[in-house]
C-alpha cells in the first residue's frame, strides 16, 4: 500500500456519500414499516380518519424525533472519540517528535514503501502537516471533516418522515373502502425500491434485498393489522 493520495481520498469521499444515502435509504425504510404498521393496526380497529391521522401522526414525529436524537447521540460520540485521538496523537508528536515519525515510517513501509521511500515520505509528509499525516495514515481521520452530529439527526429525522409520509397519506387521502388496499399496495412497492436501492449501493444483487425488504414490511401489516382486529373484536 501507499500513503492516501488525492484518488484515494476521491475514494474516501465517495464512500462517506455513499454511506450517506445508505444511512438515508434505511432511514426512509424505518418510516415507511413503522407508519404503515402503525396506520394499518389502528385500520384494522376503526375506520376513522382522524383517529387514523392522529394515530399515524403521533408515529411519524415520535420515529422522527427518536432517529435523530439516537443519530446525534451515535455521532456525537463517535465526534468525541476522534477529538480524543486528534488530542493525543498532538501531544505524542510534540513531546516525542522523532518517535512519532519513525512510528510513521514504520506504517508507510507496512503499507509496501521500501525503508528509505518510507522515510523520505514520512518527512516530506511531516514537514506539510504533521498532524494531518497521523491522523490520515494512522487513525483515517481527517481532521477538517470530523462527523457533525446535527448533519446526521437532521439527515435521519427527514429520511424517516419522508418514508412516514408515504402510508400514512395512503391511508388518509383515499375513500374508506381503498384505504388498506392503496396502503398496502404503496408500502410494498416502496419496500421494493428501497430493498432494491440499499443493495445497489452496496454493490449486491437486489433480489435477496428486495425480497427481504417485502418480506418484513408485508409480515410488520400483516400482524398489526390482525391484532387491530382482534382488540377491536374484543371490544378493546
Amino acid at each position: 500500500m501507499t500513503p492516501p493520495t488525492h484518488d484515494e481520498s476521491s475514494g474516501n469521499a465517495l464512500g462517506a456519500r455513499l454511506n450517506w444515502l445508505r444511512a438515508a435509504v434505511l432511514g426512509a425504510n424505518d418510516g415507511i414499516v413503522s407508519t404503515a404498521g402503525l396506520v394499518v393496526g389502528v385500520a384494522g380497529a376503526t375506520e376513522d380518519r382522524s383517529a387514523l391521522l392522529t394515530a399515524g401522526l403521533a408515529g411519524l414525529l415520535a420515529g422522527s424525533l427518536s432517529m435523530a436524537a439516537g443519530e446525534y447521540v451515535s455521532v456525537s460520540t463517535q465526534r468525541d472519540s476522534e477529538r480524543a485521538a486528534l488530542s493525543e496523537e498532538k501531544r505524542q508528536l510534540r513531546e516525542e517528535p522523532e518517535a512519532e515519525l519513525e512510528e510513521l515510517v514504520g506504517m508507510l513501509t507496512e503499507r509496501g514503501l521500501s525503508r528509505a521511500v518510507a522515510r523520505e515520505a514520512a518527512e516530506q509528509l511531516t514537514r506539510r502537516d504533521a498532524l494531518r499525516a497521523h491522523a490520515s495514515v494512522e487513525l483515517g481521520i481527517d481532521p477538517d471533516e470530523l462527523t457533525n452530529p446535527w448533519h446526521a439527526a437532521w439527515a435521519s429525522f427527514l429520511a424517516f418522515t419522508a418514508g412516514a409520509l408515504l402510508p400514512l397519506l395512503a391511508m388518509v387521502l383515499p375513500p374508506e373502502g381503498w384505504r388498506l388496499a392503496v396502503t398496502v399496495g404503496c408500502v410494498l412497492a416502496a419496500m421494493v425500491m428501497t430493498g432494491w436501492s440499499s443493495a445497489r449501493l452496496g454493490a449486491a444483487p437486489p433480489g435477496p434485498a428486495v425480497l427481504r425488504n417485502v418480506t418484513g414490511g408485508a409480515l410488520a401489516m400483516a400482524v398489526t393489522y390482525a391484532t387491530g382486529t382482534l382488540l377491536d373484536a374484543a371490544g378493546a
